[in-house]
């Protein structure tokens, strides 16, 4: 595990808590989403580094209009602790966290070609059913699949490409 990992976690807890107790995962998930592209951002992560910012200029910088004020004291923390870049971290955390009091599992489907929407119901169900949790999708399309698709779901990886079939194939004719 990094360290980066391991110095977001506590924060990461802390945000979800504070998130989890005023019921506002959404808007917790947006405000944390942003903070954390504005501080990837080059140009702003050399202004966050620098040491004539202040607490107040980095919580406007990086706080969304919208943001709770429990979220702004959050960033002020980070500022003071200077752990703002670690906001990226702090925020995939959350949403881990947070997937997991929702009962939710992400799922990558990459198929050689875009699915229709009748097949991607199809496959969200099966995982459903075989997580026995709620299930959110992304898309991807990767032509050198040739067919079929590969589906990534947590730590479950099933490969039913036709780049993988051949793969398997050629593994089990050289053996």
């Amino acid at each position: 595990m990094s360290q980066a990992l391991t110095l977001a976690r506590p924060y990461a807890r802390a945000a979800f808590m504070i998130a989890k107790d005023a019921g506002a995962f959404a808007p917790w998930s947006e405000a944390l989403g942003f903070a954390a592209r504005v501080a990837a951002d080059p140009q702003a992560a050399a202004a966050l580094g620098h040491p004539a910012l202040v607490r107040e200029q980095a919580v406007e910088l990086l706080s969304p209009d919208d943001a709770p004020a429990a979220f702004c004291d959050f960033l002020a923390l980070l500022a003071d602790n200077r752990r703002l870049a670690m906001l990226p971290e702090i925020a995939a955390l959350y949403e881990d966290l947070r997937d997991e009091a929702e009962q939710v599992v992400k799922a990558t489907v990459t198929s050689a070609t875009a699915l229709p929407t009748s097949e991607l119901d199809t496959i969200k169900a099966a995982l459903r059913k075989r997580f026995g949790r709620e299930v959110e999708i992304e898309t991807a399309v990767d032509e050198a699949l040739i067919g079929g698709a590969v589906i990534a779901a947590g730590d479950v990886v099933i490969d039913g490409s036709l780049r993988g079939k051949l793969s398997r194939l050629h593994s089990a004719l050289a053996s």
